[in-house]
């Protein structure tokens, strides 16, 4: 019984902290206006603090005067990150035109 209670609690929390609940969002000039998405992926070290590389959404949305940008921890992102145990630590930038 104990047992039982322990594997669901484990899991249970393994699923919370697997949940991805960063997202940061902004649109520029109008927002999106045809539908067309470019992603990239960005890369940090150390839960963030050290950007290796780093999307432009400028120039992701390719001279686009209006364009909507979500940034966030996707379900891999997270994963990754609790693989690393937090020393890589990736987001991924959607830009929609």
């Amino acid at each position: 019984m104990k047992s039982t209670f322990y594997s669901f609690l484990f899991a249970g929390l393994l699923m919370i902290s697997t949940s991805s609940c960063y997202t940061y969002q902004f649109s520029v000039g109008n927002g999106a206006q045809t539908g067309a998405t470019v992603t990239q992926k960005n890369h940090y070290l150390i839960y963030g603090l050290a950007p290796i590389g780093t999307s432009d959404p400028k120039s992701m949305a390719n001279g686009a005067a209006d364009y909507d940008v979500h940034i966030q921890h996707t379900f891999v992102d997270g994963l990754l990150n609790m693989i690393t145990f937090g020393i890589y630590t990736p987001t991924t930038t959607k830009v929609t035109r």
